[in-house]
């Protein structure tokens, strides 16, 4: 879709109307005050539910029903159960079979298990999705076939948007691994268990109407209550809300690649160098192959210098549940649960906690934890040589991620970025990325197998490891390094409609999606 451009300031252009709103362009960072009031969903009356708290209905189908669902809507559902979630698709084959059309689905992630919705996409039920696009949904929208603009925010960013008004829930469905008739849910007892349900604190606190569904239907109380029953209109007994073993992937294994556990094991010694690694200090660690292997690393570094950690934010991993469980990490705060070990620490570790985006990443809040952190570790698929880094596109210029919660993990007191030079003989050190989804003023390090850069603005880690025998090396260095080794590549080709915006985590516009040429 073609929109007015102009030039942010990173001097990205980006769209100042997107699917008939208008939009506020990138100021820098820490530059956007917001204003005016939180937003509230319609008050409720007690008058309009059962006494006897009981909420159940036969079926989905008659639980959106209830809840009125028309054209034009927006539909909000959470990714706890990842690549193993079957609620949504159901949400929106229904919502196609009643003729409903222009929907907006408004996911906290998407994964490749949701492929079915691009039928919704094509037949006009849903006209965009404002979340992650990964895989077969971030394909097909950088070729241009969404009807609408999609819209990628990170985690905090949609606490954010759903807080404010930017975006406004219609309807919540909510998948509850356990869940009682009044609506009170959790997410760690029964056959989908899947650990903490923090995403869904915005969807059942700020939507006109809440869905809770369930494949595990227990007497009134389910506690610990994750979903509130009080904000809950409906409860809907399933079969199956999804498959849990499927909330880990391929990427939540430490990496096996010698490359890979030599670049995690340099951004351990450079924390140890630095004087990062201490007692008391604070760590987060992405669940990528090389972030579970600098985790690793981190662990031996404590077990030798007999150094506890005071706090741990997770995506959670069996990694991190080791250390707490051995006592180098004092807690474990749990955001999204990543493996089935962290799920069962959930249930029988006191100190490994469950905790909503809010606490974590909310940027419009008074403060959140992720600012509280000693270090944390990020992936990327590109950085350029003034540091700004991208998650969302490949250099092919396709839209194969979402954010998660990258962006608001850049406020750390020192965020590194350990990435492998290059990736199927493709450099990932550019002149200037394909996607601007962070500024380069917050990210500190880059460390790859060839040696680590600096971010000039860093002085002060810069002069505590220059004594160090680390490979510490300019990052144009770098580039033209892996460049002498793969030759430089080419720019995608893109064409000059816009086919998603990437939100930062105010709510401002930080970069623009072209679509992509097509053969």
């Amino acid at each position: 879709m073609k929109s007015k451009m102009v030039k942010n300031a990173l001097g990205r252009k980006v769209p100042v109307e997107v699917n008939g709103e208008t939009v506020i362009p990138f100021k820098g960072v820490g530059k956007h005050r917001p204003r005016g009031k939180q937003h509230a969903p319609r008050i409720s009356t007690a008058i309009d539910y059962p006494n006897d708290g009981n909420k159940c209905v036969d079926s989905l189908a008659t639980a959106l029903k209830k809840a009125s669902i028309s054209n034009n809507m927006t539909i909000s559902t959470h990714h706890h159960l990842r690549n193993g979630d079957y609620v949504a698709n159901q949400v929106f084959e229904f919502a196609s079979k009643l003729g409903i059309k222009n929907l907006t689905w408004l996911p906290s992630a998407s994964f490749p298990c949701h492929e079915p919705i691009i039928e919704q996409l094509k037949d006009g039920t849903i006209n965009h999705i404002e979340g992650s696009m990964n895989g077969p949904l971030g394909k097909f929208t950088s070729e241009g076939k969404m009807k609408g603009i999609g819209v990628l925010r990170s985690h905090g960013g949609r606490y954010q948007a759903i807080q404010d008004g930017e975006v406004k829930i219609d309807i919540a469905v909510l998948a509850a691994p356990t869940a009682d008739p009044f609506g009170n849910a959790h997410g760690l007892d029964g056959p989908s268990s899947c650990g903490g349900l923090g995403y869904a604190l915005p969807d059942y606190k700020f939507a006109d109407k809440v869905i809770v569904v369930t494949d595990n239907l227990v007497d009134f109380p389910a506690m610990p209550m994750h979903i509130e029953g009080n904000y809950v209109d409906y409860v809907v007994e399933v079969d199956k809300i999804g498959d849990h073993n499927k909330i880990v992937s391929g990427t939540t294994r430490i990496t096996r690649s010698p490359d890979r556990l030599l670049i995690a094991e340099y951004t351990a010694r450079f924390c140890k160098e630095a004087g990062i690694i201490r007692d008391g200090f604070s760590f987060q660690m992405g669940a990528g192959g090389i972030s579970l292997a600098v985790a690793d690393f981190f662990h031996k570094i404590m077990k030798d210098e007999r150094v506890k950690a005071r706090f741990a934010i997770g995506g959670t991993t069996q990694y991190a549940v080791r250390m707490l469980e051995e006592g180098y990490l004092e807690y474990l705060l749990d955001a999204q649960t990543f493996d089935l070990e962290a799920v069962d620490s959930m249930r029988r570790n006191r100190n490994h906690r469950n905790i909503s985006i809010f606490h974590a990443y909310d940027y419009h809040s008074k403060g959140f934890f992720n600012q509280m952190i000693d270090v944390l570790t990020l992936g990327a698929t590109e950085v350029d040589v003034n540091f700004n880094g991208n998650v969302n596109t490949h250099s092919d210029g396709y839209l194969l991620h979402g954010i998660g919660g990258w962006q608001n993990c850049l406020f750390a007191k020192c965020t590194i970025l350990p990435i492998p030079l290059f990736r199927n003989r493709i450099p990932i050190i550019k002149d200037e990325v394909t996607t601007v989804t962070g500024p380069g003023k917050l990210i500190d390090v880059i460390v790859t197998e060839r040696g680590i850069a600096i971010n000039p603005r860093r002085q002060d880690l810069l002069d505590k490891v220059k004594d160090s025998d680390l490979p510490i090396r300019d990052i144009h260095e770098l580039k033209e390094e892996a460049e002498k080794i793969c030759g430089k590549p080419a720019k995608p080709q893109l064409e000059d409609n816009v086919v998603a915006i990437i939100k930062w985590v105010d709510g401002t516009v930080i970069d623009a999606v072209g679509q992509v040429k097509l053969e």
